[in-house]
């Protein structure tokens, strides 16, 4: 089905962001145009998991939580359909 692989698409390309946003975290500077581009994208999703759940030790699990609702919001819109 059409809608099923755009919804495939969408969620693969999320979940690219952000690991690549993780990913940049670690090694480019944060003012990097690139950089900003991809938090751009990723940030707003983040901030609300991140008001719920705080750094724990100084660790960031907003981008985890997020991969895992991504990924839960797919299969349940994959069943609806």
């Amino acid at each position: 089905m059409v809608i099923e692989s755009i919804i495939v698409i969408i969620k693969q390309t999320l979940i690219l962001l952000i690991l690549l946003k993780v990913i940049l975290s670690y090694f480019m500077d944060p003012f990097h145009p690139f950089r900003q581009s991809v938090d751009r994208f990723v940030e707003p999703l983040l901030r609300p998991i991140r008001q719920v759940v705080p750094a724990i030790g100084g660790l960031d699990f907003s981008p985890l939580i997020l991969l895992i609702l991504i990924e839960v919001i797919a299969t349940i819109v994959r069943k609806i359909i």
